[in-house]
Parts: C-alpha cells; sequence; structure tokens
C-alpha cells in the first residue's frame, strides 16, 4: 500500500521556492525561512505570486512530487507532473470508453450513487448525533427523498437523465446543508451555492475544500496511469480535469463538506478569518488559509477502514484509493467499479 507523505503549504504570498541539493527551501526578503527534503513530500502546493525555480519544479516533476501553483486568493492556476505511470493501453481504454455514452453511463452511474449515499449518511450522522438541535423532520424528508433517488440511479441507462437526476440530487443535499451548522449561525449559513466568486462565508470555506479535493483527486488519477482530463460524468472541456471532477463526487460530502462544517461548529474557523473585496466576493485571509490547511492535514492523516477493502488507511489516502480501483475496473480486473460508499 502506498504510503501517505507530507503535503507542503506555502500559504505566504511573496514567497520564492527554490531547490537546494534534494531540498526545498522556501525564501521570503531575502531569508530563507524554511528547508524541506524532497524524499518526505508528495506534494506542494503555493499560494505565492511569485512561485518558484525551474530547477525546482524540474526536480519535482522527476520525482513525481505534484506541485500545484494557486493564486493568493486560493484559485487554481496550473499543476505540474512528471511522465506519469502506467502504460498507454489504459489510457486508451480510458478514452474509448469515455467516447461511448452507454459504458461512460455505467460508470457516471457509479460516482453519483456515491454522492447521493454519502450525503444522504451526511444527513443522517447529523440527526443520529445532535437530534436535539436540528429539524429531525426536514433532515428526515430529505434523506428518504435522496434514499428513493438511489433506486432510480441505479438502474439509469441515459447519461443525459443521469446528469438530471444528480443535480436534482444536489439542490436536496444542499437545502438542508444550513441545518448542519450547528455554532456561528449568525456567521455561517447557507441559502444557495456561489462560485466565481464565493459571495458568503460558507460558499467561500466549500470553494477552497473543492479545489483541494480537485488537486487531490488529479494527481491521484495520474499517479496510477489515467488521464484527470477525460472523464465520464463530466465531458470534455479545454481545461477542465473531467476525471478529476468525477472521482470528487462520491468524495464531496465527506471529505470536503463535512469538513468545512466541522471546522464551523468547533469555532476553529471564525468571521474575522474573512475579508470581502470590492466586487462581492468573500475569501479567507492569509492566517484563515493557514488554519484550513493545517486541518486539511491532520483530517488526511485521521484513520478509517476503507468500505471495499475491509483495510484501515488515513483519508488522504482515499483518492489515491479509489482511482486504483478505477484503473483495475477499466483494465476489467474488476467487474464493476467499487464505489466509496462511507456510514
Amino acid at each position: 500500500m502506498r504510503k501517505l507523505l507530507n503535503t507542503l503549504f506555502v500559504t505566504s504570498e511573496d514567497s520564492y521556492l527554490t531547490l537546494d541539493g534534494e531540498n526545498v527551501v522556501v525564501n521570503r526578503e531575502d531569508k530563507k525561512i524554511g528547508r524541506f527534503p524532497l524524499h518526505m513530500l508528495e506534494g506542494i502546493i503555493t499560494f505565492s505570486y511569485k512561485g518558484a525555480s525551474p530547477a525546482l519544479m524540474g526536480a519535482c516533476a522527476k520525482r513525481n512530487i505534484n506541485f500545484c501553483l494557486m493564486t493568493p486568493r486560493g484559485r487554481f492556476l496550473a499543476r505540474i507532473c512528471g511522465t506519469g505511470y502506467g502504460n498507454v493501453l489504459l489510457r486508451k481504454e480510458q478514452f474509448r470508453r469515455s467516447d461511448d455514452e452507454e459504458r461512460s453511463c455505467l460508470i457516471a452511474r457509479n460516482f453519483i450513487v456515491g454522492k447521493v449515499f454519502n450525503s444522504r449518511w451526511s444527513i443522517e450522522r447529523t440527526v443520529r448525533d445532535h437530534a436535539m438541535r436540528v429539524d429531525t423532520e426536514k433532515l428526515k424528508k430529505v434523506s428518504g427523498n435522496l434514499k428513493d433517488a438511489l433506486t432510480q440511479i441505479r438502474g439509469e441507462t441515459d447519461l443525459y437523465t443521469l446528469r438530471g437526476l444528480e443535480g436534482e440530487t444536489a439542490k436536496l443535499y444542499f437545502s438542508v446543508l444550513d441545518e448542519l451548522i450547528l455554532n456561528q449561525k449568525e456567521d455561517f449559513f447557507f441559502t444557495e451555492r456561489s462560485r466565481r466568486p464565493p459571495l458568503d462565508r460558507l460558499n467561500a470555506l466549500l470553494s477552497f475544500a473543492y479545489t483541494l479535493l480537485a488537486n487531490d483527486c488529479a494527481a491521484a488519477l495520474e499517479s496510477v496511469g489515467l488521464d484527470s482530463y477525460v472523464g465520464f460524468l463530466h465531458r470534455d472541456r479545454p481545461g477542465r480535469k473531467s476525471l478529476a471532477l468525477d472521482l470528487m463526487e462520491e468524495l464531496r460530502s465527506v471529505m470536503a463538506d463535512r469538513f468545512v462544517i466541522t471546522l464551523i461548529n468547533n469555532r476553529m474557523i471564525k468571521a474575522e478569518h474573512f475579508e470581502v473585496q470590492e466586487n462581492g466576493a468573500v475569501l479567507l485571509t492569509e492566517n484563515g488559509r493557514r488554519i484550513f490547511l493545517t486541518e486539511y492535514q491532520k483530517k488526511k492523516k485521521e484513520k478509517l477502514t476503507h468500505p471495499y477493502l475491509g483495510e484501515k488507511m488515513v483519508w488522504g489516502l482515499i483518492p489515491y484509493v479509489q482511482s486504483l480501483l478505477l484503473s483495475r475496473y477499466l483494465r476489467e480486473d474488476l467487474d464493476e467499479y467499487p464505489v466509496f460508499l462511507w456510514k
């Protein structure tokens, strides 16, 4: 089993990363403020506008260390990766299935089953653990509707209809997301999903979490030899990591949404960690991003038992394991893609 190494997050806007031997060095204001061995890293994510030296980026590509460039406000810019793993036969099979809508639907259907199943159990856990603090009748009703939708999704063979069902179930789930917020309700609330830019604090947290999860999924898919830009549910679009977005669907509620809600309910993130731009965009401050990323790394090191493999592992390995299972399905080592179903 692959070992989960560390991801280096560089949050200061004016840092510049360089290579010194086998180490990545963080420079700021002509001073070296950090030094980290490359062999201890599986990824580097920098939010600095200065970026990194070509030598460091080349060293990361050579060692298959995922190097991701973000804007200081958390918007994805680019990802640098090496030659990748796997073989061309796997990718050719991926391309063939992506071009066949009927076969694409068989895979996409499982992604959506995972998304709806995990969204439903996230709601059920809230009812179980906080029945006295939430509207249990409202939550139970939505949970029941999601359960009914699962039956229809499992039997769906048309990709267009499947996308419609995915949209309907997403609306159901988001209609009760505000109920999951137990503390700081005057500062954090959810009315509707807003992106590019996020218009409230909760949407700002969700967008940031989705960006990080998408990067993790893309790196995991590339590491097993799959092309993260060629998907089955999300169709091809220039610059869009369609397969990474596909894989994200089953993981959103358990690896992003619940993490964000926990930050709010445990008062780790507060209203003071946000700033409002002139265009109305609500973004995390540098200190807010630092707290978020620190807790994100802690979350990735928590352990669970994988529902299909029955093995104990850390959350950070879930995108990699699911990518590996997907590649085995495409090679016909498995009869069906075993989606991640969490309880």
